[in-house]
């Protein structure tokens, strides 16, 4: 979110107290980097309701910083995040899948689904076979040894993200899940039909 660019900002009020400007800070940490945004953007528009930063950012932020760390694996093997998570979906539902299928279940556009297959294929991590009534119908599956490289990188990657939840108690955990299925679902709903 273009919003949520700046460094740290000095000084803040309390977890939800007022700030000089009127505007409530948000009850989470001081000292992360959205606050010190947050902070910015009260200076410069003391009017500025900048709670959606406050979620929006700080879920964009997280997803950046955990997948800078989950991708040390998919780096060892020699895979980008794109080309994994087409493998996972495979794996995943167990059957085969059309491109466009491997779009719709990777929120990707047919063409770079079509890009990443012809590169896992060179690998023999997938393969494609046509479909028997429609020549112009493909359908993707496992290979073997892609079978293998997702069984053996995804228990890392739990293993990862089971650490970076640890400080985390159970119960705040599931109400977390909760309300970002909630998000989630809304945000589906409502741009789903903007997918590629």
């Amino acid at each position: 979110m273009t919003a949520v660019n700046g460094g740290a900002a000095p000084g803040r009020g309390a977890a939800g107290e007022e700030t000089e400007t009127g505007a409530r800070t948000s009850p989470g940490r001081a000292d992360d980097t959205v606050a010190a945004v947050v902070r910015q953007w009260q200076a410069v528009h003391p009017g500025l309701d900048t709670g959606p930063i406050e979620i929006i950012g700080r879920i964009n932020r997280c997803a950046a910083l955990l997948q800078q760390a989950e991708d040390a694996p998919l780096r060892r093997v020699g895979l980008t995040r794109p080309e994994f998570e087409l493998l996972c979906a495979l794996r995943r539902t167990g059957h085969e899948l059309t491109p466009s299928e491997l779009a719709r279940e990777t929120f990707s556009s047919g063409a770079a689904v079509t890009k990443r297959l012809k590169q896992l294929t060179e690998r023999a991590l997938v393969e494609r076979r046509g479909d028997t009534r429609d020549r112009r119908v493909a359908h993707v599956r496992l290979t073997d040894a892609g079978r293998d490289l997702v069984d053996g990188v995804v228990p890392e990657q739990l293993t990862y993200e089971t650490a970076v939840l640890s400080g985390i108690d159970s119960a705040a955990q599931r109400e977390l899940a909760g309300l970002l299925g909630e998000l989630l679902g809304r945000l589906e709903g409502r741009l789903g039909a903007l997918r590629f």
